[in-house]
């Protein structure tokens, strides 16, 4: 069976949380974990401010830019502007359930119409040389069995789409919230190990659920990637030990106080080019979860990041109020192998 490695660890796309500053914090912690762009529309991309929806910084790579929408054209257009801003990846969005979104004919309402994806897709791929890939749900309402999600998947391929990113779930398009959505229907894993089993040529990796590094490395021992979602926003520091468990590089910082340290030089040139603090803190506020002092931290950065003038060192005084001596003991305990 052929391995993958690209998407091998992931952090899901997540609207209004991983925007440039998140990605550029998550990467203190992970060199080689792949992460994801908020979805953003394409017809913002060709008639917006293309700027301000995909500008990032080189630190973040690798990194995938993650379209919504359903015209073949437009989203080859879009992909290509995505290519020239330098994105490693073009994943479209088959998975947002919610009510707005359907009434814009794309998100996970597309699950219906396969062959339209297919077409996308194709142009897509068409249109750029770097991957195409899809990030779907396990089903929508009624069009929940296997075989509902198996022809999707095998019409789609037909576009020369390899990766496949499913979240184990199935999506209620009326009735339930986006937040619902990620909680009230079931997980199936079942249907995505069946999905790699019947597709064996296809990078089949698995989204929904997954709390840890732990539980990120259960699914690989058969499936070819993970993407962890809310728990590596919640909890950011799960992420210190994904390159040398999944990955097999040393490459996490030692300490909580060492991953400050690294957003540093970032923050202050964001500060000096107008960005308020508080857009790239908000990021940071899970950091020291677990630890002393972590409501010391999120309570100074919340009071303090407002203000003006505030900049680095704001962000030192609030992590000089977490002690140094316990963290740096649990810390080195899971650097050590801990969970």
């Amino acid at each position: 069976m052929k391995r993958f490695n690209a998407h091998r660890l992931c952090v899901a796309p997540m609207m209004e949380w991983t925007d440039r500053h998140c990605r550029v914090f998550l990467r203190a912690l992970t060199k080689r974990t792949l992460l994801y762009t908020e979805m953003v529309h394409c017809g913002a991309v060709l008639h917006g401010d293309v700027e301000r929806h995909l500008g990032h910084d080189a630190v973040e790579h690798p990194v995938a830019l993650q379209l919504g929408g359903s015209d073949p054209r437009d989203l080859a257009a879009a992909s290509r502007i995505g290519e020239s801003f330098g994105y490693d990846e073009i994943n479209l969005n088959i998975g947002c359930p919610s009510e707005r979104v359907s009434a814009g004919r794309f998100g996970a309402c597309l699950m219906a119409e396969p062959e339209l994806v297919r077409d996308a897709v194709g142009a897509m791929i068409e249109a750029v040389g770097v991957p195409v890939t899809v990030k779907s749900r396990t089903g929508i309402d009624d069009r929940d069995s296997y075989d509902a999600l198996s022809g999707f998947v095998g019409t789609v391929a037909q576009s020369g789409c390899r990766t496949f990113i499913i979240h184990a779930r199935k999506a209620l398009l009326s009735g339930l919230s986006p937040k619902q959505n990620r909680e009230i229907p079931p997980l199936n894993y079942d249907y995505v190990t069946r999905i790699k089993a019947d597709f064996p040529d296809l990078e089949i990796v698995v989204n929904g659920g997954l709390q840890s590094i732990g539980d990120a490395l259960a699914q690989l021992e058969v499936l070819d990637g993970a993407m962890i979602g809310r728990a590596a926003y919640h909890d950011p520091w799960i992420l210190r030990d994904a390159d040398r468990r999944v990955f097999g590089a040393d490459d996490g910082p030692a300490t909580r106080h060492a991953v400050v340290e690294r957003m540093l030089p970032y923050i202050e040139s964001r500060c000096r080019a107008g960005v308020p603090l508080q857009r790239i803190t908000r990021h940071m506020l899970g950091l020291f979860n677990g630890v002393p002092g972590a409501r010391a931290w999120r309570r100074y950065l919340s009071e303090n990041t407002c203000r003006e003038g505030a900049g680095p060192e704001t962000v030192q005084a609030a992590a000089a109020l977490v002690s140094v001596q316990p963290i740096v003991a649990r810390d080195l305990a899971t650097s050590a192998g801990g969970p």
